[in-house]
């Protein structure tokens, strides 16, 4: 099974280059057809030298067009900071993903890696999880623990979870790809390759 991907960004773009490399070596399960941006930014730039159509969607209106043109089979979200409205979450329910830098549901919302330093946890990590309404709230997909250093900085935690969201977010977005993923009620569940 191929997929079309659209992936929404609103930085530097590190979680779109890991995605794109793993497309060109055939370990998504599908192509990246379209990246939208909430505003113009680095990994916007980055689509576009790659030769990936873009679009910049400040808003649900402007993004349900674009998704409306290019016809994803899924939603990818790496590192698009704006919520998405209902109208959107709705029409692709089931059929967008996000990545967190933590082991949900512990730390969602903005600096995780920050909230997991100031509580002194010992593990944290990263999160592939499908996206609802809420903020980091849905379905968790797939899961990567890190451990958490005694001299670690904001930085230097950081920088450990990003490989970790760089080794599982393409295995996630496969997976979906290859039609193993089911969802009931808030669990997920991954069926067995061939």
């Amino acid at each position: 099974m191929s997929g079309r991907l659209a992936v929404g960004v609103s930085g530097t773009g590190s979680n779109l280059a890991a995605l794109l490399a793993a497309a060109r070596r055939g370990e998504l399960g599908g192509d990246v057809v379209l990246v939208f941006a909430d505003r113009p930014c680095p990994a916007g730039q980055l689509a576009s030298e790659a030769g990936v159509e873009t679009a910049i969607a400040p808003d649900d209106a402007a993004l349900a067009q674009a998704l409306e043109h290019t016809k994803p089979d899924l939603v990818v979200l790496a590192g698009f900071m704006r919520l998405l409205g209902r109208s959107i979450t709705d029409a692709f329910a089931g059929r967008i993903v996000n990545i967190h830098p933590s082991l949900l549901p512990a730390f969602p919302g903005l600096h995780p890696q920050r909230q997991a330093l100031e509580c002194g946890v010992r593990i944290t990590g990263a999160t592939v999880h499908f996206v609802d309404e809420g903020v980091d709230t849905g379905p968790i997909v797939l899961q990567s623990a890190v451990a958490v250093h005694h001299d670690d900085t904001e930085e230097t935690l950081s920088a450990r979870i990003l490989a970790e969201e760089h080794r599982i977010y393409p295995e996630a977005i496969r997976l979906f790809a290859e039609g193993r993923l089911s969802l009931k009620g808030r669990r997920v569940s991954i069926r067995e390759g061939a």
